[in-house]
């Protein structure tokens, strides 16, 4: 009897999904066996995404089709998250806080039959937020709906999966460069003290530091700015935040770190996970 397919999630912030494409993420994508791709940043219309991933995806020629959810954001060419799935989703939800908060672009659930069970994904954008700015007190707003949505996706569904550039490195092994960042956003103490809710009270798992629990990194995100890529001078803060039952059957962790500068087409790199399910 042939083996099972692990149930597999792909993270992406693909800092603008047009240029991704130009820059190489359709060659990434054909070689690719995840089943969700989770994508933030995506910067697009829903047009776009429909021409790129039929055009370049890579499936038209297997016979097959993406099925693409998205939530663009209030501002157009800004944040932006998509599922773009070979299995249709059952439904989808993109409600976050109060009706007076605007998380439009960056919370998108979907809900996936995998055999005769439902998986919950979300893919999830939180602001880069700026210390002593409106930015991070917009950043604050979100991660307190955030909170408060995890809190209650984790009673309501036992299969769930948060993935996504979630901007906060959580501990010293997540940012190489730490000592240097305490002071900054991403690596404020208030900031990682939600990240202490999320794995600590609420009982969400981190399935990357789960893979290397004693390993700085592996890093996610390197600055365009500098040799930060080449001297790995990165950080981690692209997750997969799972539910302990969907912990117990995850399996691979990879990191798709490019080979060189030169061949990256995004400033994050694909976090991909397989579940067992």
């Amino acid at each position: 009897m042939p083996t099972k397919k692990p149930f597999e999630v792909a993270t992406i912030n693909v800092n603008g999904v047009r240029a991704a494409f130009r820059n190489g993420m359709g060659d990434w994508l054909k070689k690719s066996t995840a089943d969700v791709l989770a994508l933030q940043e995506v910067r697009a219309s829903r047009a776009d995404l429909d021409e790129l991933f039929d055009q370049h995806g890579g499936l038209a020629t297997q016979g097959g089709k993406w099925h693409i959810l998205h939530d663009e954001a209030s501002s157009k060419g800004r944040a932006g998250v998509a599922l773009v799935s070979k299995i249709p989703a059952l439904e989808s939800r993109v409600t976050l806080g109060a009706k007076d908060f605007d998380s439009a672009g960056r919370w998108l659930e979907g809900v996936f039959k995998v055999g005769s069970k439902k998986v919950t994904v979300v893919s999830c954008y939180v602001h880069s937020g700026e210390v002593d700015t409106a930015k991070q007190i917009e950043k604050y707003k979100f991660l307190d709906a955030m909170q408060s949505r995890m809190a209650k996706l984790k009673k309501e569904q036992a299969l769930a999966l948060v993935v996504g550039d979630l901007n906060v490195g959580h501990t010293e092994l997540d940012i190489k460069n730490w000592k240097g960042n305490v002071k900054n956003a991403g690596f404020l103490p208030e900031e990682r003290a939600y990240f202490d809710t999320f794995m600590g009270k609420q009982g969400w798992v981190d399935i990357g530091r789960n893979a290397h629990p004693d390993q700085p990194g592996p890093y996610t995100w390197w600055s365009y700015r500098g040799k930060a890529f080449d001297t790995d001078a990165g950080w981690r803060i692209d997750y997969h935040l799972a539910t302990p039952a969907l912990a117990k059957v995850s399996g691979k962790y990879k990191v798709h770190r490019a080979p060189s500068y030169d061949s990256r087409w995004t400033d994050h790199s694909p976090v991909t996970v397989e579940y067992a399910i």
